[in-house]
């Protein structure tokens, strides 16, 4: 039952729309019928200015890490709970019921997340991320990258069965959230980020 609850929470917490809040509170337009009308931080960054979209980052990956920090850390918490609210946060920032189920893509969450399971893989798939957005404007590449380059690193390490399912499934979830992205990649009507 304890399992179940932590998993409850963590989806209603990784379901807190920050960008939608953070625009409201700034009196900024509602990202979700501007720009992409995602409610991510690359489209609060488009739509309501820098402060704005780096807050949205910063808050999205907090909600993906702070809980885990403190399943893992203060709870002590087993591998496969820590793994099941991971799956929670990442699919409530997608998919969160305050918004009728219309969210982000959980980039942003993901690294929160991957802060607590995989640190080290965290280096790496920053760099690649950065290295493509540097060499092609796309922020939708580079996290297509970013999410392929953690999947193989720690299905490749000695990390739990847990984690690397968790991992796995974040992965393609986060992959299968730019669906669209990647249909304007092939057709080259996808927006550059400057």
């Amino acid at each position: 039952m304890t399992t179940v609850i932590i998993v409850i929470c963590a989806y209603l917490i990784g379901a807190i729309p920050s960008g939608v809040v953070l625009t409201r509170l700034a009196g900024a337009e509602d990202v979700r019928s501007a720009g992409s009308g995602n409610i991510g931080a690359t489209n609060v960054y488009r739509v309501a200015g820098k402060r704005l979209g780096i807050l949205t980052l910063i808050m999205d990956m907090l909600k993906g890490l702070l809980p885990l920090l403190a399943l893992s850390v203060w709870w002590r918490c087993g591998d496969a709970t820590v793994a099941l609210a991971a799956l929670a946060l990442f699919v409530g920032h997608c998919y969160p019921v305050y918004l009728r189920f219309k969210g982000g893509k959980g980039v942003a969450t993901a690294l929160g997340i991957f802060l607590v399971l995989a640190p080290w893989a965290v280096l790496v798939a920053v760099a690649v991320f950065a290295a493509v957005v540097w060499k092609w404007h796309y922020v939708s590449a580079g996290s297509i990258a970013a999410a392929l380059v953690i999947a193989l690193l720690v299905l490749g390490s000695g990390a739990t069965v847990a984690v690397k399912l968790a991992t796995l499934a974040i992965a393609a979830g986060a992959i299968y959230r730019h669906k669209e992205n990647i249909r304007r990649l092939r057709d080259g009507s996808e927006n550059r980020f400057k």
